[in-house]
């Protein structure tokens, strides 16, 4: 069996304009990384005569086992376009984070896959370096301000500012600057985030065009004044030289799948510690260039997909049209108590007992009001018996169930997928919201808590009870909050699978991301820069004198 890198390298790839010219994108509107890749020039002008459906792909709570979002969703567009119905696909950037470390990649896998895959997973056009470079450009501009004048009285113990790599580094999350003498700066206490949950790439996903872009650098907020009052980007005067270097990096990218279906590919942040959404203008481009659009959000349901309503759906101005929940049987068996080795077997029993996990997320999303289809995505070790035993829980709840061989038939396993997102797509439906922005955030934290995890009761500890007063006396209440959690459970431990109930989660503090335009609230132990694992991904990379990258998935 090959693997998925071994079958990106035997893609034939057709050249990025003949992609762009799928979509009616002239060779005026794009700008070209080489051959197969280009970024858009906006604004694209909108095609009035196209339907603009949004389908939403998202999934259970992920297990080692694997779920394969990513794949069902590009066998989804794929299918799609090969039934005769126009559509363009919209994904999240990866971060190299996950892809040396042990999550992988973002493109898909198998024959479902998103191409050149090795040039995404890793430089690709650059949007995560820029935004790394930025994101460090505000914090040395932010050191040298209180180095010198320090007109604004910033203290230095209050700067909430922190500095970003692109890869996991536990060593970084908690570093001293400004040592080795007066001439070397304030001497201070901070550390470091993954780029991928930093605010720079919340603002570039929920950016609207560049003004609104700058508009929202200017609304960060740095940190507080030795009197406790908010200092922002603006008040500094750093706006506009940290949005010229976002310049490019706005701009969504396209590339194409095996089968050619046009992808649109920008904006990666995590949805366990961020809003796991890709960027509002590659939604709202593809969109504008296709009958439908399939799209992403990261992890499970309970982070990513209530991230998109809450947060993302605000901004893009659409709700989704129909949503897909991906599952497999062995990571239900997983959530039901199986093991890694009961996996090749078949376990009825855990079976079971897991779909209380699958339910939970069914429900949720009905909650919003969306049509909705579970898609299995299909193993070789699943049994007619596991496969039924899913229909028959399903459709108890009034949902259908579609088998999906994504992986190893591209599109022409995704048909039947296909086909019922059409109809759901196509069906008028009413959306309904979880929370109004005008609810205090405690009231959004516990509404999501316990309505969407399942949770009896929300504890904030004392530092998190004094920032909600703070919040409140500076008018920072109407904005939605993005709730940083593990993504393994619907609780803050991430040991509980399944769905757990009658438990009490826990937010130790908050953090404002002004210009975002949400409030995180932090909970358990979840860290904002992961760390790598005992043997990360890189271990097993090698490079050959043909260039020739191997252990790439």
């Amino acid at each position: 069996m090959m693997t998925d890198i071994e079958i990106a390298n035997q893609a034939e790839m057709k050249p990025i304009k003949e992609i762009a010219e799928k979509i009616g994108l002239g060779e005026d509107d794009i700008e070209q990384y080489g051959k197969y890749k280009a970024k858009i020039s906006l604004p694209v002008q909108a095609h009035p005569d196209k339907k603009h459906k949004l389908v939403l792909v998202t999934s259970i709570n992920p297990t080692p086992a694997g779920e394969g979002k990513s794949t069902v969703l590009v066998g989804l567009g794929d299918a799609m376009n090969q039934l005769g119905h126009q559509t363009v696909i919209a994904m999240r950037e990866p971060s190299m984070g996950p892809v040396f470390g042990i999550k992988g990649g973002a493109t898909g896998g198998g024959y479902s896959q998103v191409v050149p895959m090795e040039d995404i997973n890793l430089h690709f056009t650059g949007d995560l370096h820029a935004l790394t470079s930025a994101n460090n450009t505000l914090a040395a501009l932010i050191d040298n301000y209180i180095m010198r004048d320090n007109k604004l009285n910033l203290d230095p113990r209050r700067i909430i500012w922190k500095r970003v790599e692109d890869v996991n580094d536990r060593a970084l999350r908690n570093i001293m600057t400004g040592l080795g003498g007066i001439m070397q700066g304030v001497p201070r206490e901070t550390g470091f985030d993954i780029t991928a949950a930093s605010e720079l790439m919340a603002i570039l996903c929920l950016s609207t065009d560049l003004m609104d872009l700058k508009k929202r650098v200017g609304k960060i907020v740095v940190g507080y004044t030795y009197d406790k009052k908010p200092v922002t980007v603006a008040e500094m005067g750093f706006a506009d030289a940290i949005t010229i270097l976002l310049k490019d990096a706005i701009k969504p990218n396209l590339v194409q799948t095996l089968d050619h279906t046009p992808t649109i590919i920008h904006g990666g942040p995590f949805a366990n510690i961020a809003h796991g959404c890709n960027s509002v203008l590659a939604t709202k481009t593809a969109m504008q260039l296709a009958d439908y659009t399939v799209t992403e959000s990261g992890f499970g349901a309970d982070l990513g997909a209530e991230k998109f309503m809450d947060i993302k759906r605000r901004v893009l101005g659409k709700n989704p049209d129909a949503v897909v929940i991906v599952a497999t049987v062995r990571a239900l068996e997983y959530n039901g108590g199986a093991t890694l080795e009961d996996l090749k077997g078949e376990n009825l029993p855990q079976l079971k007992e897991g779909m209380a996990n699958l339910n939970r997320h069914i429900k949720n999303m009905q909650r919003f009001g969306v049509p909705l289809v579970v898609a299995v995505n299909h193993f070789a070790t699943d049994t007619d018996a596991e496969i039924k035993m899913i229909e028959d829980n399903c459709k108890e709840l009034g949902v259908n169930v579609v088998k999906v061989d994504a992986w190893a038939k591209g599109g022409a396993g995704t048909h039947d997928l296909a086909e019922e997102v059409v109809r759901l797509a196509d069906q008028d439906s009413e959306f309904h919201e979880l929370y109004e922005l005008e609810d205090t955030p405690e009231d959004k934290v516990r509404t999501v808590a316990t309505k969407i995890y399942g949770a009896k009761d929300v504890v904030f500890s004392r530092k998190a009870q004094k920032q909600l007063k703070q919040f409140a006396d500076l008018g920072w209440n109407n904005m939605p909050v993005c709730i940083a959690k593990t993504q393994y459970s619907f609780t803050d431990d991430q040991t509980r699978l399944g769905a757990p109930e009658d438990f009490t989660f826990h937010i130790r503090e908050f953090v404002p991301k002004l210009g975002a335009g949400f409030i995180v609230a932090l909970s358990g132990n979840m860290m904002t820069m992961p760390g790598l694992s005992k043997v990360p991904a890189a271990v097993n990379m090698t490079i050959d004198e043909n260039r020739k990258i191997t252990g790439l998935f």
